[in-house]
């Protein structure tokens, strides 16, 4: 058997419960990883409160925990890329991190370069695989070129940053007025205060824009939230538009030949070959906020922060570690 911590409903931090649950069994394709460190992603705070509930519905009890970072204690039959003992970073499209034990398919999970820590590694890993699809695979972003990041401060946003400077692009993010030197110092060219000022009044056009941001107001005719249409509005003609909270957004009307898209998350061992290559080649800032123990009520703790949404970076749940 093993800790679980899971939610029994939706809703806010309250749903958190710890429960004893098996190991789970992995198929020849799968690994057996034991949790050294996952996080608070978006993608966890969308299913816990229900706003993914058509997208992904979700049954109960369930646990959450798309980020892992753990060691390898067994591996299925076909598995050949790592083996027992490795330390790695995972990805876990249907959660699951926060328990004990997770079954990985192996090809959602690469070795974890021993330069990083297991907080660190937990923080890169949903999180960085999901800056890297989003600009490289379904962005295409090239040196050179605009790109329009929101929320640069946070998890997905302040890798982000990075990766596109570092690919030679020129970056605008749009963070509260606290975070500016924080992602000035990330690499952004450019910094909004989304607070006070319209980016879409005051941007001139870029290539690229990087969503975000959960659209509460959403036209019933065609169904662009008013936050989507500033973004359409500053793109240049034939842009790319990539979000990472509407899965409907392919099914917009084309505007302008802009090319609009749902970044869905899916890496294969190549991207992992080549997103690992870039972090050992190119030093990233991987900013861990705060680091919460793994318990029920530290997991309530980590959820309630998350949605105050005063954060740097990633929030982390660890294995044996101190409420800091």
């Amino acid at each position: 058997m093993m800790k679980a911590v899971v939610i029994e409903n939706y809703g806010g931090s309250e749903v958190f419960a710890e429960q004893e649950w098996d190991i789970p069994h992995i198929r020849d394709t799968q690994v057996l990883v034991e949790m050294r460190a996952t996080t608070v992603s978006s993608a966890d705070q969308l299913i816990r409160s229900g706003t993914f509930r058509q997208f992904m519905p979700t049954q109960f009890p369930h646990v959450l925990g798309v980020d892992i970072a753990g060691i390898v204690v067994a591996t299925g039959k076909k598995v050949t890329r790592v083996q027992t003992g490795d330390r790695v970073l995972a990805v876990s499209r249907t959660g699951g991190g926060y328990a004990e034990y997770v079954a990985v398919e192996e090809c959602d999970l690469a070795v974890i370069p021993q330069s990083l820590s297991d907080a660190e590694a937990a923080s890169l890993s949903a999180s960085g695989m999901t800056a890297w699809l989003s600009l490289f695979h379904y962005g295409k972003l090239q040196p050179g070129q605009r790109i329009l990041i929101h929320a640069g401060a946070g998890g997905v946003g302040h890798l982000a940053i990075q990766l596109a400077k570092q690919r030679g692009a020129y970056v605008i993010t749009t963070a509260q007025a606290h975070n500016h030197p924080f992602v000035l110092q990330l690499g952004a060219d450019e910094v909004i205060d989304y607070t006070s000022t319209d980016f879409a009044e005051t941007l001139s056009p870029v290539d690229v824009v990087l969503d975000m941001v959960r659209d509460p107001d959403v036209d019933k005719v065609t169904g662009i939230g008013v936050t989507e249409l500033k973004n359409y509005n500053i793109l240049k003609d034939n842009g790319t538009f990539i979000s990472l909270v509407n899965p409907a957004i392919a099914k917009h009307p084309l505007i302008r030949g802009i090319h609009a898209q749902f970044a869905l998350i899916t890496p294969g061992a190549g991207d992992w070959e080549a997103f690992i290559q870039w972090i050992q080649t190119n030093k990233l800032d991987i900013h861990v906020d705060h680091v919460f123990p793994f318990t029920g009520q530290g997991v309530a703790e980590a959820h309630e922060y998350f949605d105050t949404r005063n954060k740097r970076g990633k929030l982390v749940i660890q294995r044996d570690s101190i409420h800091s």
